[in-house]
């Protein structure tokens, strides 16, 4: 019996530890139906910590803010943990990472093992780790995951896992071959990894909002950071510096951003959505070439919506939230439903704190809680990958994107068919030739 096999012959979906970890129920949404036969569906109970085990070493590629996050959560997961390579096009961003990890974990990274340049993530993976967290600006994410397959490691990836439809089907194909190999593939869509949103689901799931009617997503805040270009900076520096401003790099906020709302109104309803019309605009963002707000009306196979709206401009009315309605009720999706008639019906219950109140969030962190899921899948001889889901949503997300930056309607098989690639054709430090110049709906090309 092969690997992948034995995993899956072993996974239960409620009981023992090992099926904890066992992530595929969460990782694979099922069309909610009102049949009142249906069996019941039961969500796991996380692990607060991975299982001891062998040492496992980590290399974290991209050390930016996420990054050196990222390489922390993994710290906290379980016993025998070990962040051994790190690598980044700046040295600057290693040298932070770096002195982050030694000042709050005690971790001290080797010389021989820090990394810089456009290849650093090659050099991460080839240095001998057994898990490789791929923290670096979007663009860069599919090259890095098909090399890091390729060279049989497991992996967690953050999301978006790209930036346009070549880059998304690369990673896709990659995922594939991560299965065929038994790799372990976490994603950053954590909110699949926190507890309070697990257990929404498992209450949604049988049955008790009914039939899913429609969904509403959001993520409207004030802005994000942005760098300014200083003296001596290449085009290309100057930009992977301000990434996060950039649509090459980036995806654009819709995609960097905004993924996550949509990855649960996609999870909760069991598909991704068949066509997208939307809009945007921008009117404030003082760097790059990307929007500040985007408005998309998705639309299921099925004739079901879901309205998306995201926005960073400052001095706004912000909200955070996914709001899924079904024939009986709703729910924010994460912690309460109600009935139609504005009754309470369930809430999660958090844990107490020391002053034997509730604290309003999980007692580990959904951050926390995606690497030790990892780290059991990997310990207990278990399975994960969240590859195909967390692309799905991503794609999702470019869809509604090209909507806005076109003005026309899109659909999923005209996406996942397109050869849009975005950036430039060399990635090496120098000039870039483009410019800062939005999209104009009616006149950007697809």
């Amino acid at each position: 019996m092969n690997q992948k096999s034995k995993a899956l012959s072993r996974r239960k979906f409620i009981g023992d530890a090992a099926a904890i970890s066992a992530l595929g129920a969460l990782g694979v949404g099922a069309v909610i139906s009102s049949c009142s036969r249906r069996p019941e569906y039961r969500s796991p109970v996380f692990p607060d910590q991975a299982p001891d085990g062998p040492v496992l070493r980590a290399g974290v590629v991209g050390c930016g803010g996420r990054g050196t996050g990222a390489a922390i959560n993994f710290l906290n997961a379980g016993p025998n943990l070990e962040i051994a390579a790190l690598g980044d096009v700046f040295q600057h961003r290693l040298d932070r990472c770096r002195n982050e990890l030694r000042e709050k974990m005690n971790v001290e990274v080797a010389d021989e093992n820090c990394f810089t340049g456009m290849d650093a993530y090659r050099h991460v993976i080839d240095a001998g780790v057994d898990i490789v967290i791929l923290c670096e600006p979007p663009h860069f994410r599919p090259q890095s995951f098909e090399y890091a397959v390729q060279a049989r490691k497991h992996i967690f990836a953050e999301k978006p896992v790209g930036v346009d439809p070549v880059g998304v089907r690369s990673f896709m194909a990659a995922g594939k071959m991560a299965e065929a190999a038994g790799l372990n593939v976490a994603a950053g869509t954590q909110r699949r990894h926190q507890r309070d949103y697990v257990k929404t689901y498992e209450m949604v799931r049988n049955g008790e909002i009914g039939d899913l009617v429609s969904a509403n997503c959001y993520w409207n805040q004030s802005k994000l950071w942005h760098v300014n270009r200083q003296p001596g900076w290449t085009d290309m520096e100057a930009m992977i510096r301000d990434w996060v401003n950039w649509t090459w790099l980036s995806g654009d906020h819709i995609v960097e951003q905004h993924v996550h709302n949509i990855d649960v109104v996609n999870w909760f309803f069991g598909k991704h959505p068949a066509k997208a019309l939307g809009f945007g605009g921008r009117h404030r963002r003082p760097t790059g070439d990307q929007y500040d707000f985007f408005s998309i009306d998705y639309v299921f196979d099925d004739n079901r919506h879901m309205h998306s709206m995201c926005r960073q401009i400052d001095g706004c009315a912000n909200n955070v939230s996914e709001m899924i309605f079904g024939t009986k009720g709703y729910t924010n999706g994460q912690n309460r439903i109600w009935d139609y008639d504005g009754n309470l019906i369930w809430e999660y219950e958090y844990p107490l704190g020391d002053d034997g109140q509730p604290m309003n969030r999980v007692a580990i962190s959904p951050y926390d809680q995606t690497h030790i899921n990892l780290v059991s899948a990997i310990r207990n001889g278990e399975y994960l990958n969240e590859s195909q889901n967390v692309a799905e949503s991503v794609m999702t997300a470019i869809m509604g994107r090209v909507s806005a930056y076109t003005g026309r309607e899109v659909t999923w098989e005209e996406i996942m068919e397109s050869s849009l690639s975005i950036g430039p054709d060399k990635l090496e430090m120098g000039p870039v030739d483009i410019a800062a110049v939005p999209p104009t709906p009616g006149t950007a090309p697809a």
